[in-house]
């Protein structure tokens, strides 16, 4: 019965394994290997075409932009259906290590969030890593968090209804951002989590099961890193959430995994920490699926079942 003998690449589901031996041999160089540049372009270019397409409609898309701290003006794209009321609003916080990733690349995600959610959803640029290092990434999801709370209303917003979410480390920011306002006395109706990274060090055991051969390589996750923090701000629990001395009195959590993910284990730990500390929790994990696959919604199938899930934690944390 012991399973360090199976082959854990058995676990893959169909569509999973499919794109994994499609994108084999297509013998593309890995993201560390590029310039963070190059890699930026590549993802920009390559991972919508995993996407569903054509986009699903969203009633009113509008670009604009979220002053920070100093002064730098960051891109964000608000996504609403048509209401005469003021709408509740998801601040989302896009995945890509710290280092990729834009709003291009999470555009079909923030539609469907919008669109299963029944609220607004505002995708934020924020800057990325090497050019802007640990912390400017957390300064800017928490200055857009806040520019929304004061100011969502000139936007047709109702920012007494707000939540944050994102994906792999924009789901690392939304952990980070529940927690500051929680310190701040910032009310939040949820915190939407897809595969975290919450921990300060990629010991886990999944980190090891899966650091190869499932789209998101251990060679990665240490070049995204190591771009993004020194080693000796690691343990900071700005970079690993489940590090916060205290979780209790955090906004309700629904956090959605992927099976065959090196991040899985520390996604199920945070669940526990959460629940530990008395915050309502809500786990899903997706079987047979990897670390990305809510942007690959073409390639992956499971990708709907998972937006259709947050859609209605969404709309029940802003009906509740």
């Amino acid at each position: 019965m012991s399973s360090h003998h199976t082959n854990p690449r058995s676990l893959l589901n169909t569509a999973a394994r499919s794109l994994i031996d499609r994108v084999e041999r297509a013998g593309r160089p890995p993201m560390a290997a590029m310039t963070p540049a190059q890699a930026r372009e590549f993802y920009d270019i390559g991972g919508p075409m995993l996407d569903l397409q054509p986009a699903p409609h969203v009633d009113r898309v509008h670009d604009f932009t979220i002053p920070a701290r100093d002064g730098h003006a960051m891109p964000a794209r608000l996504y609403a259906p048509h209401s005469d009321q003021p709408l509740p609003v998801l601040l989302y916080i896009h995945g890509g290590g710290f280092t990729v990733g834009s709003l291009t690349t999470h555009d079909v995600l923030c539609r469907q969030l919008s669109r299963q959610g029944r609220c607004a959803v505002v995708s934020l640029d924020y800057r990325l890593a090497p050019e802007h290092r640990f912390p400017t990434a957390v300064h800017d999801s928490w200055d857009a968090l806040n520019w929304l709370h004061q100011n969502g209303q000139t936007l047709g917003l109702d920012s007494r209804r707000l939540a944050v979410g994102g994906d792999s480390a924009g789901g690392t920011l939304s952990a980070v951002c529940a927690l500051m306002a929680r310190d701040a006395g910032l009310t939040l109706a949820l915190q939407l989590l897809f595969y975290p990274g919450c921990g300060a060090r990629q010991d886990t055991a999944s980190h090891h099961t899966f650091g190869q051969g499932f789209m998101l390589d251990k060679a990665t996750i240490d070049w995204f890193f190591d771009g993004y923090i020194d080693a000796n701000d690691r343990d900071d629990w700005r970079f690993a959430p489940g590090n916060a001395p205290d979780h209790s009195g955090l906004a309700p959590a629904w956090i959605g995994l992927a099976e065959c993910d090196p991040l899985v284990d520390e996604g199920v730990r945070y669940a526990d920490t959460l629940r530990m500390a008395g915050v309502q929790v809500e786990l899903e994990i997706y079987r047979g699926v990897i670390h990305g696959f809510i942007t690959m919604g073409r390639a992956i199938p499971d990708a709907l079942q998972a937006h259709a899930d947050a859609g209605k934690a969404l709309q029940h944390a802003f009906e509740s």
